[in-house]
């Protein structure tokens, strides 16, 4: 199973002040964020990166890995001992899963899918 790094999430107590520091750092742009949940995403760099406010503790970069069929790398996360969650729907974009390797870091993995249904 080939995969390539496909988002990096950023996770900060003060969102406003971590984009300034991406902005001033990297020179990132970021798009206007998310109208039902604060998600700032660059503009222009690739792979995307977000920055999103801090949730139950987490701290350091997320990275996304894609892959062509989420259940079955989920399945070979669990079976080489790390953990994976159930996957989780992105309305009209795919399907992600976090997970943790056997050292404990954390990860994510994305399927894309557009023909995920936007929630009724």
């Amino acid at each position: 199973m080939a995969s390539s790094i496909e988002h990096v999430e950023l996770p900060a107590k003060d969102t406003q002040r971590a984009r300034s520091f991406y902005e001033s750092v990297f020179g990132w742009s970021f798009r206007p964020p998310l109208p039902e949940f604060e998600y700032h995403m660059t503009e222009g760099i690739e792979p995307v990166a977000a920055i999103y406010p801090q949730q139950q503790g987490e701290q350091g970069p997320i990275v996304y890995f894609s892959t062509e069929d989420i259940d079955a790398a989920c399945a070979k996360v669990r079976d080489a001992g790390g953990a994976a969650d159930d996957k989780q729907p992105i309305p009209e974009i795919g399907w992600f899963a976090r997970c943790k390797d056997t050292e404990g870091n954390s990860f994510s993995l994305f399927q894309a899918d557009d023909s995920v249904p936007a929630p009724s």
